[in-house]
């Protein structure tokens, strides 16, 4: 099957999951995450439609951007070490896994030299993981607060990565709880605007996600098969 044809399954899919949970499917945001794909792969999917592609290495990602940039734009899935900030702030309209004041501060400190605010997500460790990156639920306010005083940061949203299950299912609960803390956080004003956003669900559980608020789904398997 035809990386255009995957496409209009996943895109089929997230209609039918948004329309389930009573939510219009253009609330949503497909990001193709294209780690180790080659570039062809990247452009048959920009060639069917596709505009927003994931990245977590920056080297690589700096590499599609220098080649796809006038037509494509990327987020940041990865792990930003500070010494790669400064690429990061140069090349993504979206940074998704900002867990640690440090980074949030380097990322605004070379953004400016593009005149436009980075959408920043804070990455919450919902799961509890030792092994994984974010923040603990009860630090995310305190991260949000150090955001909203960087001039070019934009605090838009939440992102996590659940437990890892072969049943999308099991991620449910930990959907929901960002869900929630997202509420709780913006009705204390710590985003940028009045639409927050929610970064949840990869190619296994992103229907389930959807249900449960995701506004950007971060799927790649199902879209360029397996790597």
């Amino acid at each position: 099957m035809s990386i255009a044809e995957q496409l209009q399954i996943i895109r089929g899919q997230i209609a039918e999951s948004a329309e389930k949970s009573g939510r219009n499917a253009e609330e949503i945001t497909l990001v193709a995450v294209s780690k180790t794909v080659a570039v062809d792969k990247i452009q048959a999917a920009i060639d069917a439609g596709q505009r927003i592609f994931g990245e977590n290495y920056l080297q690589e990602a700096e590499e599609k951007y220098q080649q796809l940039s006038s037509v494509a734009e990327f987020h940041c899935i990865g792990h930003i070490q500070s010494n790669k900030a400064k690429i990061a702030a140069t090349i993504f309209s979206m940074v998704e896994t900002i867990d640690r004041e440090k980074i949030a501060r380097e990322l605004n400190k070379y953004r400016q030299a593009t005149g436009r605010p980075l959408a920043a997500l804070v990455q919450v460790n919902v799961g509890g993981e030792e092994q994984k990156s974010g923040v603990k639920p009860e630090d995310c306010e305190n991260l949000l607060r150090v955001i909203q005083e960087l001039p070019w940061l934009r605090a838009a949203g939440l992102m996590t990565i659940p437990p890892y299950s072969s049943d999308p299912e099991d991620s449910r609960p930990f959907f929901r709880s960002l869900h929630q803390l997202a509420q709780e956080l913006a009705a204390k004003n710590l985003f940028a605007g009045p639409r927050v956003e929610l970064s949840m669900g990869m190619s296994g559980d992103f229907r389930v996600a959807i249900e449960e608020g995701a506004t950007i789904v971060r799927v790649g398997t199902a879209i360029f098969g397996e790597r």
